[in-house]
C-alpha cells in the first residue's frame, strides 16, 4: 500500500470541504484498544470522545471483534428481503430491554434513517404533518433531519416542512432570563403556546434527546419531560426519544437517557452505541404506532447480519458485565473531577451532563461564549495525549464521553492531563 502523504493535502483534493475534522493538523487515527488510540506515527491518546459516542464498549472489544468475525464467515449481507437470525435476536432484546411497550423495530443503516424512520411512523399513526423539534438539537444529516436540527451552522438550504422549533431546556443560558428551579420550567409549558401559534393546533409528535449532544450535552431539569409530553399528548402527538447518543448506558445507571425523566416513550431512535462501530440504526415503537405503517418500504443494509452481529454482543458486553452501574460511578468520579478544575478556573462556566456523557462550557467575562479559547484547549489536550470532542451552537463545549468500559485509573488520569490543560490555556 502507498504510505500517506499530508493528510490535509490529501483530504483537500479528495474529500468534500464540508468534512469537518478537528484540530489544525487532522489526526489520523490507525488503531485503537479499549479507552485508547493511536495515530499513524504512533503516538498514543486517551480516547475521550469514543468516535461521537459511538464505541461504547471499547475499540476493539474481543467478543464483538468475535461475534463480527464468526458472522463474516457465514454470511455477510441479505437485505431486508430476507431475514436473518442476528436480526431477529438483536429486535427481540431491544423489545425486551426498552422501557415501557416499545415492542417493533424497524433496522437502517444510520441514525439519520432511523429518525427518517421515526418522523413517517408518527405521522402514519397520527394522520397529522407537524412536528416539534428543540432548539439546539441534531438529528441527522437528510433534509429531513437538518430541519429538525435546531443549529443553524448543520442545516441545509431545503428544509422540510411541518416542523417547528420548542425552547430547549439550556439552564445555563435560559432563553427566558430565569434560574431553575424558581423558573417553573417555562421552556416546557412554553411548547403549548407553541402549538397554538406555530401549528395547527395538532401535532404528530415531539422529537427531543434526553440529553442534546451535538447542542453541547445540554441536560433538562426532572421535571421537564414529564411536563412537555404530556402537552404534546394532550394536542394528539406522540413521543420520539432520540437515544443515539444517551443510549445503552451512556448517561449512567440505566439502560436509557429517558429513564431519568420517568417518560416512557412512544416511539425511540438508536445509532452509534448499540453496535459499537459498525454501522446501524434501529427505530422501536409501541405495537400500534408500528403497525400503523403499511407502506412497503426495504433497507439495502438495514438488518446487515454482520452489524446486527455486532449489536447482539454489544448488548451482551453491556448487561452481562452491568455496564450503566459502571458508568454511574466512574461518570461521578469524573463530574466531580472536572467541577474541582470549574472551582480553580473561571473560563469554566458550566459543567453539565449524566454518567459519561458530561459538557464542560469554556466563556470569557459575563459568559460570553469561548470558540477560540476551546479550539486552543483541544489543540493543548492533544498534545497532552487526550482526545475531547466539541459542541455547542456557539462551538465552545467540550464532550466528554469516552468508552463506557473506561476504568477508574484511567478517569483519574484524564482528569490529570485536562488538569495540566487548564493550567496552560490561558498562558
Amino acid at each position: 500500500m502507498r504510505v500517506m502523504s499530508n493528510a490535509a493535502e490529501l483530504k483537500e483534493k479528495y474529500l468534500y470541504p464540508n468534512v469537518r475534522t478537528y484540530y489544525r493538523e487532522p489526526l489520523v487515527l490507525s488503531e485503537g484498544n479499549g479507552c485508547r488510540v493511536r495515530d499513524r506515527e504512533g503516538r498514543s491518546f486517551l480516547d475521550l470522545f469514543g468516535g461521537i459516542l459511538t464505541v461504547s464498549v471499547g475499540h476493539a472489544h474481543p467478543r464483538v471483534v468475535g461475534a463480527v468475525t464468526e458472522q463474516v464467515r457465514k454470511i455477510s449481507h441479505t437485505s431486508t428481503c430476507y431475514l436473518n437470525e442476528p436480526m431477529l435476536r438483536l429486535a427481540e432484546r431491544l423489545a425486551e430491554i426498552t422501557p415501557g411497550r416499545l415492542q417493533k423495530s424497524f433496522f437502517t443503516n444510520s441514525g439519520t434513517e432511523a429518525i427518517e424512520t421515526a418522523i413517517a411512523t408518527a405521522r402514519a399513526y397520527t394522520g397529522r404533518l407537524e412536528v416539534i423539534a428543540l432548539r439546539h438539537s441534531y438529528h441527522g444529516r437528510s433534509s429531513l433531519a437538518t430541519t429538525l436540527t435546531g443549529n443553524a451552522a448543520w442545516r441545509t438550504s431545503n428544509p422540510a416542512g411541518g416542523i417547528v422549533h420548542a425552547h430547549s431546556p439550556y439552564c445555563y443560558r435560559c432563553s427566558f432570563g430565569l434560574s431553575y428551579p424558581g423558573c417553573g420550567v417555562a421552556c416546557a409549558h412554553d411548547i403549548e403556546e407553541l402549538i397554538k401559534t406555530e401549528t395547527t393546533g395538532t401535532v404528530a409528535a415531539l422529537i427531543a434527546e434526553p440529553i442534546q449532544g451535538v447542542g453541547g450535552f445540554v441536560t433538562p431539569p426532572p421535571e421537564y419531560f414529564r411536563v412537555a409530553v404530556d402537552i404534546v399528548r394532550r394536542h394528539g402527538g406522540i413521543f420520539i426519544c432520540d437515544e443515539v447518543q444517551t443510549g445503552f448506558g451512556r448517561t449512567g445507571d440505566y439502560l436509557f437517557g429517558i429513564q431519568h425523566w420517568g417518560v416512557e416513550p412512544d416511539v425511540m431512535v438508536f445509532a452509534k452505541g448499540l453496535a459499537n462501530g459498525a454501522p446501524i440504526g434501529a427505530t422501536i415503537a409501541i405495537p400500534e404506532v408500528a403497525d400503523a405503517v403499511t407502506a412497503n418500504s426495504i433497507s439495502t443494509f438495514g438488518g446487515n447480519p454482520v452489524s446486527m452481529a455486532a449489536g447482539v454482543a454489544t448488548l451482551e458486553v453491556i448487561i452481562e458485565e452491568k455496564i450503566p452501574e459502571h458508568v454511574g460511578r466512574v461518570g461521578r468520579v469524573m463530574m466531580e473531577g472536572l467541577r474541582r478544575l470549574q472551582d480553580r478556573h473561571s473560563f469554566i462556566g458550566d459543567v453539565r451532563g449524566k454518567g459519561l456523557m458530561i459538557g464542560v462550557e469554556l466563556v470569557g467575562e459575563n459568559k460570553a461564549p469561548a470558540p477560540d479559547l476551546t479550539t486552543c484547549f483541544m489543540e493543548l489536550a492533544r498534545e497532552e495525549g487526550v482526545l475531547v470532542g466539541r459542541g455547542g451552537l456557539y462551538g465552545n463545549v467540550l464532550r466528554i464521553a469516552p468508552p463506557m468500559t473506561i476504568s477508574e485509573e484511567e478517569a483519574g488520569e484524564a482528569l490529570e492531563k485536562l488538569g495540566r490543560v487548564c493550567a496552560r490555556v490561558l498562558r
